[in-house]
């Protein structure tokens, strides 16, 4: 039989994973099975039926997408800086 996971451990556990850790990072960080972590991420999805992890996974998606854009941000700007010192 599983151990109990207290309430502080779910809550620092879905704190993780909410903030963009992945679930085998965050159930290793806590001592819990990732099969344990997913159960619990079922368990608290939202009324909507976005769950913890698909908000997770959107936040990451969402960082990368403004990383790509700042870097092409940065290349245009130096492009332009090239073009009118020439």
């Amino acid at each position: 039989m599983g151990k109990h996971l207290d309430p502080a451990t779910q809550g620092l556990l879905l704190a993780d994973i909410k903030n963009g850790m992945r679930v085998a990072e965050a159930s290793a960080r806590h001592g819990v099975h990732a099969k344990t972590a997913y159960a619990l991420l079922r368990r608290n999805s939202d009324n909507t039926g976005t769950s913890a992890l698909e908000v997770a996974r959107l936040r990451r998606e969402n960082a990368e997408l403004k990383e790509i854009i700042g870097l092409l941000t940065l290349e245009k700007k130096r492009g332009e800086k090239n073009r009118g010192g020439a």
